[in-house]
């Protein structure tokens, strides 16, 4: 049976996972992810998918987080009517995440058309609505750990806890006879692989013995210092007890799921146990209040050493639900915190409270995840003195700190011997979901040293592969391509485009005088005014 494998997302970026098989049976998909990150890049979102929808028989989910799933009611809206499999933390965290994701386009859609209309700019609609999202949950299904499930003719797959995530999985796929020698071929995709000592979740579980690996590689180039449960809760304390200090408020930019049931379990024990100062939580997302409450209705099947249910139920803990009560949040001063999403800055509440306090040098902004190219929370990371949010410019003075200790991915070292794991691997490794620099550095440790170096692969976006053959076989798809490489990789003219006018307003404001600026203005409108 011919099994090829696209790589219609996540491929030299970390964002819009996707990876679409086909047999000669049938189709499938692995995912199917919100592109994050530039304009370039989000304007995927948009665009044709690289597959019809209809064609599709069956999706198979890793989990829940929107780079992941955030595509599946627009698929279902255009025409696919197959079951979406995942595993029941992955439903139920969907059913919440997927609504949230159509409110907040619909939102800044509706925004974006205000601010075009005063431009004379046609109007643009949502990639899906809220009701979308809420029809597509109709083509969930659910799938125990471990247990195989058919999924088309000839395909079955089971899945794994992959440690990253409430109802995360790596999933194992095998096609029958695929070489035609009666045996099957046998492919694991890696999902998001959770890191050593990770809160709330298990150590990440896979089987041993394929033909192909598919790996994650968010971190692979990075070696994180040994991280226990203590030595983050002593950095986490750390950084609040300097918070408090500056007496203003602690902003932390957190995705709605894990990351920030994580954040409140440790800052609510800490608090109790006098280690870090009392103040209220604020928790101002509606999309995390709902997340939480998943947390506790699963809290069995988390971390036994943690009491879930009591830390959730803080009373340290102020839940902002309505718009309302989130611009009561922007009337306090003194040492608070304030979780809220989105986790890399791009939407959500945070940009507001960012907005309430980036230019005050008594707040902090503490990073707690990976922050993808592009994206305001990458762009706070290295260091901007000013940024643009909704179209106004807000100068830096808030202390911007970043910690990894709460990363849900694992580093390098741990996902080189994740896929040592896996071996024997007969036909190669393919490295996805990475930037540039993380794939080179996943690649570098792992070839030689666990599989050959002809055997790893970092596939471009829309990239096809024969699997069937005796060394994955690429198909030549050069004018099929959404995007070229380099626009998937650098920064866009967006991202120049609002340095430039921040670089400009600087040099500006520096001026000595009237005449200083004026000089400046004519040079700008001679170098606009020459010939291209």
């Amino acid at each position: 049976m011919s099994v090829t494998l696209q790589f219609c997302g996540a491929a030299r970026t970390v964002t819009g996972s996707c990876y679409f098989f086909k047999t000669a049976k049938g189709r499938f998909l692995v995912d199917c992810g919100l592109f994050q990150g530039s304009k370039t890049l989000k304007a995927l979102n948009y665009s044709s998918f690289p597959f019809r929808p209809p064609d599709i028989d069956a999706v198979l989910l890793t989990h829940a987080h929107i780079d992941h799933s955030g595509l599946l009611p627009r698929l279902v809206r255009e025409g696919f009517d197959g079951p979406i499999v995942a595993t029941r933390g992955t439903i139920d965290l969907c059913s919440y995440l997927l609504p949230d994701a159509g409110s907040i386009q619909e939102s800044e859609v509706a925004s974006l058309n205000r601010r075009n209309a005063a431009r004379g700019r046609a109007e643009v609609s949502p990639i899906y609505t809220q009701a979308d999202a809420i029809d597509s949950m109709r083509a969930f299904r659910s799938v125990d750990y471990e247990v195989w499930v058919d999924v088309i003719e000839g395909v079955r797959a089971r899945y794994w806890n992959a440690g990253h995530l409430l109802g995360s999985a790596s999933i194992e796929i095998e096609v029958a006879d695929a070489g035609g020698d009666g045996k099957p071929l046998r492919v694991l995709a890696s999902g998001d692989i959770g890191p050593d000592a990770k809160l709330l979740q298990p150590a990440p579980e896979a089987p041993t013995g394929f033909d192909y690996i598919i790996s994650e590689s968010t971190y692979g180039d990075s070696d994180r210092p040994p991280t226990t449960a203590e030595s983050r809760r002593r950095r986490l304390a750390a950084e609040m007890r300097d918070a408090a200090v500056a007496k203003g408020a602690m902003l932390i930019p957190a995705f709605a799921v894990e990351r920030t049931q994580e954040l409140l379990v440790d800052l609510v024990d800490m608090m109790n146990l006098g280690e870090i100062p009392t103040a209220p939580i604020f928790l101002d997302s509606p999309l995390a209040i709902r997340a939480t409450e998943v947390f506790r209705e699963h809290a069995s099947s988390l971390d036994h050493d943690v009491d879930v249910r009591r830390l959730l139920s803080s009373p340290h803990l102020r839940f902002s639900e309505t718009v309302d009560e989130s611009k009561a949040i922007a009337k306090l001063t003194g040492f608070h915190i304030i979780i809220a999403g989105s986790g890399m800055c791009d939407a959500g509440r945070i940009r507001h409270h960012l907005k309430r306090w980036l230019w005050n040098s008594s707040a902090t902004v503490l990073l707690v995840g990976f922050m993808a190219q592009g994206t305001l929370g990458r762009i706070l990371q290295d260091g901007a003195r000013a940024v643009r949010i909704q179209g106004e410019e807000i100068r830096v003075a808030a202390r911007i700190r970043h910690m990894d200790e709460y990363s849900g991915h694992a580093d390098g070292p741990e996902l080189a011997r994740w896929i040592a794991g896996r071996r024997p691997i007969r036909r190669g490794v393919f490295l996805i979901h990475g930037e540039e620099p993380a794939l080179a550095g996943l690649s570098e440790r792992i070839s030689e040293r666990i599989v050959p170096a002809a055997q790893v692969f970092r596939p471009l976006l829309d990239d096809i592969y024969e699997l069937d053959t005796a060394a994955p076989t690429p198909v030549d798809v050069e004018k099929r391509r959404r995007l070229a490489p380099e626009d998937v990789v650098t920064l866009d003219w967006h991202n120049d485009m609002s340095k430039l006018i921040l670089d400009i307003n600087d040099r500006i404001d520096a001026a000595a005088d009237d005449r200083a600026r004026g000089v400046i203005i004519r040079r700008l409108r001679r170098a606009l005014d020459a010939e291209p």
